[in-house]
């Protein structure tokens, strides 16, 4: 597969070379990490806590699961803070420093689809991959919007869908501002609202047997997936169903250890248990680059 990624060759920015700021904390290492549904250019995106998280971690490959940007939204109108910037130059330095680093696009940045096959700065474009492992599983990655109906057969419908979505993240945006003003820890409330309304439950039930099913098709031991935004791992007949969450909501990721184990890192609540110990630091004081 390496033999058939075309490389877009530039000049580095010089910011790559430059060394890492000393760490406030040992970083956790980790075979591969899976992230997804970032959703770079929205206001909803949890950017400063995400760097936090990066730069928290190292890793031998880290998956980027789609919805990495969201271009549905930058088409209506450009937002793009500093924040943003800086995860885009941290994946970078990574992807630099010897990380492979590979994207699966998604149906909020489907226009990166057409470039499935080739590498940008060292980070590869992909519709899909299979992961291997350490203790032997195939693990098939896939952003998962292809077994969505709504997405599928009635994309209007997802584009209205997306507009209530966006007005409870804007809700989210407000309320945590006023949280952070009481110095209280991050909390979603759409997280919290989806989780309760049954049509919702449902739904997320179903995509998850879905996922399974397709998975089963492709004679794999798993599925790791995003888009729903709803962390999850579980055991779905002879398929082991993987969600790696998201960086709007639940602020969640997939790491996989050195001997195949693979867990959740919650880091909303790990950054909620850090505050309580009174050791919170915030991300964007260590600038990392000059």
């Amino acid at each position: 597969m390496a033999s058939r990624i075309r490389t877009t060759i530039s000049n580095l920015p010089a910011w790559l070379d430059l060394p890492e700021p000393q760490a406030f904390r040992p970083k956790q290492r980790y075979r591969t990490i899976w992230i997804s549904d970032i959703h770079l250019g929205t206001r909803g995106c949890n950017a400063v806590m995400l760097l936090d998280f990066l730069r928290s971690v190292e890793c031998d490959v880290l998956y980027l699961v789609g919805d990495i940007l969201d271009g549905w939204r930058l088409r209506k109108g450009w937002y793009w803070p500093d924040a943003h910037n800086e995860v885009v130059r941290r994946v970078l330095k990574m992807a630099h420093g010897g990380t492979r680093v590979i994207l699966i696009a998604g149906n909020h940045d489907e226009m990166l689809r057409p470039y499935a096959g080739m590498s940008f700065g060292g980070v590869e474009v992909a519709l899909d991959a299979i992961h291997v492992t350490a203790d032997g599983r195939r693990l098939l990655v896939t952003h998962g919007d292809s077994f969505d109906s709504v997405v599928l057969y009635a994309r209007w419908l997802a584009f209205l869908g997306d507009q209530a979505y966006s007005v409870l993240l804007r809700l989210n945006v407000v309320l945590n501002a006023v949280r952070r003003r009481f110095k209280l820890p991050y909390w979603s409330l759409s997280a919290y609202l989806k989780k309760r309304v049954k049509n919702a439950v449902q739904f997320i039930g179903a995509y998850e047997e879905a996922v399974a099913h397709a998975a089963r098709d492709q004679f794999v031991d798993g599925v790791v997936c995003g888009h729903i935004h709803s962390a999850e791992i579980r055991q779905i007949g002879d398929i082991t169903y993987y969600n790696d969450g998201d960086w709007v909501e639940s602020c969640t990721a997939l790491a996989e250890a050195r001997d195949g184990t693979i867990s959740l890192i919650d880091w909303a609540e790990e950054c909620r248990l850090r505050a309580a110990k009174g050791t919170v630091t915030t991300v964007l004081e260590e600038k990392e680059y000059a």
